[in-house]
């Protein structure tokens, strides 16, 4: 069996959607799958299971780009094909059937939801992550075993979708000073090197002896492996609080000017916080922000965030976290190598 799974090119999106190519995973066994992405997504993949092919879709103008994929893709009689970008490609292929997302006007889905209907799957199949060996070694030496580690995630692509800084390290010495869900706790600060500004506040905030810096150009799949190691994430509407969330670990999203409804983290160890002003309202200040580089977040309280994070991880008994250096339940594993350079966060 032949099957092209078009995807998405954003860390976060391909995240949303990666329990679905686990059900075909899963489902045709013996199936040969191209998939096709972004070049930041090839890492993800690096040991996901049945996966004959990625090809890599790269922006062209004019978008020559989707002329390149057809090119690629046309000479194969495909058994099944699933269009997540719900192309013109797809239109134009020999396939046995052809599934594609499409919007359900009047109906508030996750992006999640949305995907599973692709296949009529109720419920969605949750998100899934394949980290080899080697990446969760490479975590067992950024965060030794110790006290447990709150993760934190300041940074973000755009300025109006971040939290203030000052407020993440007022969150941190919170959460792990006397009276916090964390007490003595280690603070890991996660993020691109093109975020470190955003993380500087937050690490002099905490004392060097219980400070984890992954500020660099970590490996998607070792940072994916390093979350399972801690014991909270907490960090802006993007595609590292998915990759928490699929990690297994109780994460907690920040949101403003984003559809929480949409692009929540999905799982039931997972929780955000909306900002208080209308969606619509700070949706349409978005192009203002933008140019003025303003954050839209700062209706979110310090307060506000800490007592979410609370109640997010005293719901979560220990029995259903990820014990450190063990990959959580949501977490597949295998063993299968795909060229292309490593992708970081």
């Amino acid at each position: 069996m032949r099957i092209l799974f078009i995807g998405n090119s954003r860390i976060g999106d391909f995240i949303l959607s990666s329990g679905l190519l686990a059900h075909l995973i899963e489902t045709y066994r013996d199936a040969r799958i191209t998939v096709v992405c972004g070049k930041i997504i090839v890492p993800l993949l690096a040991h996901t299971p049945n996966i004959e092919r990625v090809i890599v879709l790269e922006k062209r103008k004019h978008h020559r780009h989707w002329l390149d994929l057809w090119l690629m893709t046309v000479g194969t009689r495909w058994d099944l094909v699933i269009d997540l970008r719900n192309s013109a490609v797809s239109r134009l292929l020999r396939a046995g059937q052809v599934r594609r997302v499409e919007r359900v006007r009047g109906k508030r889905l996750h992006r999640v939801e949305e995907i599973g209907r692709v296949l009529r799957l109720d419920p969605p199949p949750d998100p899934r992550l394949w980290p080899g060996d080697t990446d969760r070694a490479a975590a067992a030496d950024l965060i030794p075993d110790g006290p447990p580690v709150l993760a934190l995630g300041p940074g973000s692509t755009h300025e109006h979708k971040r939290w203030p800084s000052d407020r993440f390290a007022e969150l941190a010495v919170r959460l792990t000073g006397p009276g916090g869900i964390l007490p003595g706790g280690r603070v890991a600060v996660i993020g691109s090197p093109a975020e470190r500004a955003q993380a500087e506040p937050v690490l002099a905030a905490v004392d060097p002896a219980r400070r984890i810096d992954l500020m660099s150009n970590t490996p998607l799949l070792t940072a994916a492996a390093c979350l399972q190691r801690c014991a909270l994430y907490i960090g802006n509407d993007g595609g590292q609080m998915h990759l928490s969330a699929a990690a297994g670990i109780p994460t907690l999203g920040l949101f403003g000017p984003t559809p929480a409804h949409h692009y929540r983290p999905w799982g039931k160890r997972s929780d955000y916080v909306q900002a208080p002003e209308p969606f619509e309202g700070l949706e349409a200040r978005i192009p203002e922000a933008m140019k003025a580089g303003l954050s839209l977040m700062t209706g979110i309280t310090v307060d506000a965030v800490e007592a979410a994070a609370r109640r997010l991880y005293l719901k979560v008994s220990p029995a259903e976290s990820p014990r450190i250096g063990e990959p959580a339940s949501a977490v597949l594993g295998s063993a299968m190598d795909i060229d292309g350079k490593p992708g970081t966060m």
